[in-house]
């Protein structure tokens, strides 16, 4: 696990368990091959800022909370005491019911799965929920990530499979979920995550983070199913900091506006 674990924004560990199955690829592929030439410049940036964000991340101290363990890192005694009550309840997998909705809903939960472990909360309602959207979903390409060992390898295992089975668009489903979760649980914990940034990364972050905005918003003029989640996170666009203290007040100031976000993105 990366040193910024429970920071790292939109890849956080999507790693569960993943499911086989067979799909029509010649339709699939003649789908991708009608994509115009904007589309797929949008999609590239998407994907670059997404990267970007993550290393920018990579490039902070660790967080003051973490600590090393046998396994990996893992939070302090002090940090474990208080359990987080602002993750999503593993039962709302079963209000999804468009195969986006449930891309969405398993990556929301998979980055809620691995605070609560992190936490040592109970984690099996999670992993049924997650096992049963991955089933549902079906999606041969989350097979590629089985062996990945970082958020980097991660990613990157799942972008070019997705891409290659011609399931790219919800790609973009499972990064922007897990984007406004990240978010919704930093501003409830700004202070201590904020506490390792400087006024270059909060300046970076944000600006990419914008770019991402304007560029979904773009891209659901290609893709129908990628409407309401560029209507979900339109109104992030006041998160645009040039230094921490800024970032502070415009959590502050946009908490509400992030609890709306991941209340649509997940539905």
């Amino acid at each position: 696990m990366k040193k910024l674990s429970v920071l790292a924004i939109a890849f956080a560990a999507i790693a569960f368990a993943a499911c086989g199955g067979k799909k029509n690829a010649q339709t699939e592929e003649t789908a991708d091959s009608l994509k115009s030439f904007e589309q797929q410049q949008i999609e590239a940036s998407i994907k670059m800022h997404f990267d970007s964000i993550a290393a920018e991340l990579g490039k902070l101290k660790q967080l003051p909370f973490l600590q090393e363990g046998n396994g990996g890192l893992a939070l302090t005694k002090e940090e474990k005491q208080v359990k987080p009550d602002y993750l999503l309840n593993a039962n709302a997998a079963e209000e999804t019911a468009t195969l986006a909705e449930k891309y969405r809903m398993l990556s929301a939960l998979n980055v809620d799965r691995n605070i609560a472990s992190l936490y040592e909360l109970p984690t099996e309602d999670y992993d049924k929920a997650i096992t049963k959207l991955a089933a549902d979903i079906n999606d041969p390409s989350f097979k590629a990530i089985e062996d990945a060992n970082t958020i980097y390898e991660t990613s990157t295992a799942l972008y070019d499979s997705m891409n290659e089975n011609g399931r790219i668009n919800y790609f973009w489903q499972i990064a922007s979920a897990a984007l406004v979760e990240e978010l919704y649980v930093i501003s409830q914990n700004s202070d201590k995550f904020l506490s390792v940034f400087n006024d270059e990364a909060a300046s970076n972050v944000t600006f990419r983070l914008i770019l991402i905005l304007d560029a979904v918003d773009r891209l659901s003029e290609y893709d129908p199913d990628i409407k309401p989640v560029a209507e979900a996170v339109a109104p992030l666009n006041v998160l645009n900091a040039t230094t921490v203290a800024e970032l502070k007040d415009q959590l502050a100031q946009a908490k509400e506006q992030i609890e709306t976000a991941r209340t649509a993105i997940i539905k």
